[in-house]
């Protein structure tokens, strides 16, 4: 399921190294020079991505099948944006918080776009842009954080295995099963060493 709906997907999904600037959270953040990253080390970092065809989401069977083959049974749509989402500046710093979750951050972006940043196995800040037709798993126990792009705006469809269970857990919640399954699978690789970043 992972390789299907490969087609175009670095049309609506780009990563990159993040530089260390405190300028607004909003901007892309490249480093200089730019250093982007292929989608294939977001998947050894355990997340998982497709393309998928967001004009037609509601009758999409790709959509429907990697619900099924994933279990996502509840769905909800959100608008991120200054208009439709009460106390938004503190939402989107609630967001941009590096946290955790102990289930998969299931995202599909039907408009517009917005950045999920999440760590490598040497601790450094990979920032994934997700545009209209994206959709991304970040799994349980990966740290990560959320912020809009300068455009402020986001249409996107959540999805979860069974009820929704929103609890972000903020950095550091290394004692919980989810990331110490997660450290073990992915970060160590079942093993004590670490993979190189570059």
């Amino acid at each position: 399921m992972e390789n299907e709906f490969q087609d175009g997907k670095e049309e609506v999904i780009q990563a990159w190294y993040m530089d260390d600037s405190e300028e607004d959270q909003r901007l892309p953040h490249h480093r200089e020079p730019k250093e982007f990253i292929p989608l294939a080390k977001l998947s050894e970092l355990g997340v998982v991505s497709w393309n998928l065809n967001a004009d037609d989401w509601e009758k999409d069977e790709n959509l429907k099948k990697i619900r099924e083959a994933r279990g996502y049974s509840y769905v909800d749509i959100c608008d991120v944006c200054p208009e439709k989402l009460p106390n938004y500046e503190a939402k989107l710093k609630n967001f941009f918080e590096e946290h955790l979750h102990t289930d998969e951050e299931i995202r599909y972006c039907l408009e517009g776009s917005g950045y999920f940043d999440v760590r490598d196995q040497n601790e450094q800040w990979i920032r994934i842009a997700v545009k209209k037709g994206g959709m991304i798993v970040l799994p349980a126990g990966m740290y990560h954080r959320f912020t809009l792009d300068s455009d402020n705006y986001i249409k996107a469809m959540r999805l979860f295995v069974g009820e929704p269970i929103w609890t972000p857990y903020n950095r550091p919640h290394d004692h919980l099963p989810a990331r110490k399954e997660y450290v073990d699978k992915i970060i160590n690789r079942g093993g004590n060493q670490t993979v190189e970043a570059r």
